[in-house]
């Protein structure tokens, strides 16, 4: 019985159903109901009318890198040549579009973003149980399924950034030509992501600061030798960040990204030659420094602070419908029977998703520190005594790099943020909170695979406890009618309204 048990686990491929799984899911919530409203949400009035300028050759100034509004255009067009997607039009963006027109490829985007978090988890530890919590998770999260779902541009930045990190990573454990394509693809990666906001260089940040810590950690144990400078493909893939050359190094962090970022910049300079390269990116700095903060800016502006624990998330978009009033164009007829319905749509993660993750990564750094502390008081201590001290070091070096890479790239997308002056977002923490997940998931794998009964149920609890929220979050992800009360019932903090 139990042979064939283990025959049985063997032959069928449970972790490639569960990544498919994964996908579909992402893919289903974010085509569903795509058009329901037939306007602009939130920052559409921006994206999705720039890029059908684009497609008619309409002169404007953005405030951000084009690359995003190329994308939407690319999907504008593609989805306006398609037979379906076109039960309701309107002329917002300056032609007769459907919504689907402008938004179906942000949900086609943003569907592979789980994906590209389980590759992700999947190259830094190599386990399979690890990469499925994540990608699990990072479907389950409501900010990114909202963004998905709208023509918005913060999708595009996080998926290049961390496929530039992935190519990056996979660099790390090649050699000769392979090392070269995936440095080359890894450039390519970080340039983009900052073309599509500025914001998109701390993934480029991060990487910057991994390699420095690795080199000074080298510096610091006295390895620049030789025979240290070997290539093992078994070690972590960070433990090889000190393997790169420097014309790698610049090539790949430095001349690839400014190059792509320049070159993305040509389209809409053709279409706007005024003003010209150099100009526009000093137009653009001056633009957000002229933009102040507080309430009466914009109403959801938010502290960078805030956000770890999102205390306060925006409406992209919110209207109640009664059945005696006025029938809304812009919203969809309500069911037979209901008086009043409040459609709303939250710009919110998984709030439990979102909390636990907080304590997740912050539990990295004081797992860190222990271990740095440890490093200090036996760092002149001979190797047997260390060993009579510290008789098993948990967890191993490669661990330890996974929860650095992790603690490194959440800092590097939240703390830029400090010195910025202007109205900003619950949005632009999502960056961050890609890594604040992958440190959730890591602890939940160990949890799952620990002897100890309690804390197998405490990672059992923690993801039916997040399933469990995003199902009762979902419709203000989706925009589904609720009532007064069921809406009300959802608002557990008075900063949420």
């Amino acid at each position: 019985m139990i042979l064939s048990k283990q025959l049985s686990n063997k032959l069928i491929p449970w972790f490639k159903i569960g990544i498919v799984g994964i996908f579909l899911l992402s893919a289903a919530l974010r085509f569903w109901g795509l058009d329901r409203f037939n306007g602009f949400v939130f920052d559409e009035v921006y994206y999705a009318k720039f890029a059908n300028d684009y497609l008619t050759k309409t002169p404007f100034f953005n405030a951000h890198p084009p690359l995003s509004q190329y994308i939407i255009a690319i999907g504008i067009w593609i989805g306006s040549h398609l037979p379906f997607g076109q039960n309701s039009v309107n002329g917002l963006t300056g032609s007769i579009l459907s919504p689907w027109d402008y938004r179906w490829i942000n949900a086609f985007t943003g569907s592979f973003i789980p994906l590209v978090i389980v590759a992700l988890a999947y190259q830094l530890t190599h386990r399979r149980s690890y990469a499925f919590i994540a990608g699990l998770f990072a479907a389950c999260d409501g900010l990114f399924l909202v963004e998905s779902r709208y023509a918005l541009n913060n999708i595009y930045l996080v998926i290049l950034g961390l496929l530039a990190q992935l190519f990056f990573l996979k660099a790390l454990d090649n050699q000769g030509k392979k090392r070269w394509m995936w440095l080359i693809l890894a450039g390519i990666g970080f340039g983009a992501s900052a073309c599509i906001k500025w914001n998109g260089l701390w993934f480029l940040f991060a990487t910057y600061l991994l390699l420095i810590f690795a080199w000074g950690l080298r510096l610091i144990q006295g390895k620049i030798r030789n025979e240290d400078r070997s290539f093992h493909p078994s070690q972590s893939s960070l433990e090889h960040l000190t393997q790169l050359n420097l014309i790698e190094i610049i090539l790949s962090l430095a001349i690839i990204p400014v190059a792509v970022y320049s070159i993305a910049w040509i389209p809409h300079l053709m279409l706007n030659p005024t003003p010209n390269f150099w100009d526009m990116q000093k137009e653009i700095l001056s633009y957000h420094k002229r933009i102040k903060s507080g309430a009466d800016v914009h109403p959801y502006c938010s502290s960078w602070w805030s956000w770890i624990l999102m205390l306060r998330p925006v409406v992209y978009f919110y209207k109640v419908a009664e059945s005696k009033g006025e029938i809304d164009p812009v919203l969809p007829s309500l069911e037979p029977g209901v008086t009043k319905a409040v459609f709303d749509v939250h710009a919110m993660g998984n709030p439990i998703l979102w909390w636990f993750s907080t304590c997740a990564i912050f539990l990295l750094f004081l797992m860190l520190g222990n271990r740095f502390w440890v490093w200090v008081q036996t760092r002149n201590v001979t190797t047997i005594e260390l060993r009579e001290i510290v008789p098993m070091q948990f967890p191993p070096t490669a661990q330890l790099w996974l929860c650095f890479y992790l603690v490194v790239n959440w800092c590097a997308n939240l703390l830029p943020w400090i010195k910025v002056t202007r109205c900003i977002f619950l949005y632009h923490y999502m960056g961050s909170s890609v890594f604040a997940g992958l440190a959730l998931a890591w602890w939940v794998d160990r949890w799952l695979h620990s002897p100890q009964s309690h804390l197998r149920g405490i990672g059992v609890s923690v993801i039916f406890l997040i399933l469990l929220a995003f199902v009762f979050w979902m419709p203000i992800y989706l925009g589904l009618p609720l009532s007064p009360d069921n809406w009300k019932l959802r608002m557990w903090l008075v900063t949420w309204i």
